[in-house]
C-alpha cells in the first residue's frame, strides 16, 4: 500500500495568470482542491516541499493530505502542468476524497525474476514492455505502490496479459483482462547478411568521407602557409 503524502498549503485570494507570476516567483506553486460535492478552493504551495514529493515516484497515486491554514484535506492529485523550459511544476489540480472512497489510479508495472526465465536468461530474448503503468479502481485507504509481474519461466514469442497478472487485493483493473498485453518476450535481434553489408557500405563511406575533409583542411592549410610567405 502507498503511504499517505503530506504537503501543507495557503487559500489564493486573488487568481489570474498575474498573481500566478507573482506566486511562482516567491517559490509558490498555485494550486486547486475541487470535487466531492463542495466549491473549488485555490491554494498555493511551497515549491521545494512539492518537488520532494514529486520525486517519491508515487505522488499520482497516493492519498495527499493538505494542510489548508491547519484544515487538512484527504485529496489525490490529478494533473500537474509543469513549464515547459524548466520543467518545474507550475499547477496542481487535487480532488477531494472521503476516507473510504473508491479511486481510480495509475498504478506502476514491475517486472521481477528476469534471470528465471528461459527465454530471456538461456536465448537472448527481449522483454518489450507494453503497459508500463495499469489503471486500477481501488479503495483510497488501501492503494497499491506497484504491480508485480514474475516473468519465471517465460518463454521467446510469450505474451503477458493482464489476466495473467495477480492484481493486488481489493484491485479490479479498468480494462478488460483479457484485451491488454502488459509485456512480451522477443526474440533476440541478429544482423542477416544484408544488413552487415549495409552497414561495411556506411562505414565506408563514413571513411571516405573523413578522408576527403582532411585532404581538403591539408590543402587549406598549405595554401595559407604560402600566402604568408
Amino acid at each position: 500500500m502507498s503511504d499517505t503524502l503530506h504537503l501543507s498549503a495557503e487559500t489564493r485570494d486573488r487568481a489570474g495568470k498575474g498573481a500566478s507570476r507573482a506566486l511562482r516567483r516567491d517559490g509558490r506553486v498555485p494550486a486547486v482542491i475541487y470535487g466531492n460535492k463542495q466549491d473549488p478552493e485555490s491554494i498555493h504551495l511551497n515549491a521545494r516541499e512539492l518537488m520532494k514529493q514529486l520525486m517519491t515516484g508515487h505522488f499520482m497515486n497516493s492519498v495527499i493530505m493538505v494542510d489548508v491554514g491547519g484544515k487538512k484535506v484527504r485529496t489525490l492529485a490529478k494533473d500537474v502542468a509543469f513549464d515547459v523550459v524548466t520543467d518545474q511544476p507550475i499547477h496542481v489540480d487535487f480532488l477531494r476524497i472521503a476516507k473510504n472512497a473508491t479511486v481510480t489510479v495509475a498504478v506502476p508495472v514491475v517486472f521481477t525474476n528476469e534471470d528465471d526465465a528461459p527465454g530471456i536468461k538461456r536465448d537472448g530474448g527481449v522483454l518489450n514492455v507494453v503497459a508500463h503503468e495499469i489503471e486500477l479502481t481501488v479503495e483510497a485507504s488501501n492503494i497499491p505502490t506497484e504491480i508485480v509481474v514474475d516473468l519465471t519461466g517465460r518463454e521467446v514469442g510469450e505474451s503477458i496479459h493482464l489476466s495473467d497478472v495477480k492484481l493486488p487485493n481489493g484491485a479490479e483493473a479498468t480494462a478488460s483482462e483479457d484485451a491488454v498485453t502488459v509485456a512480451t518476450i522477443t526474440p533476440p535481434t541478429t544482423l542477416t547478411a544484408e544488413d552487415e553489408a549495409l552497414d561495411a557500405e556506411v562505414a565506408e563511406a563514413q571513411s571516405a568521407e573523413a578522408a576527403a575533409e582532411a585532404e581538403a583542411d591539408e590543402a587549406d592549410a598549405e595554401g595559407e602557409d604560402k600566402a604568408e610567405g
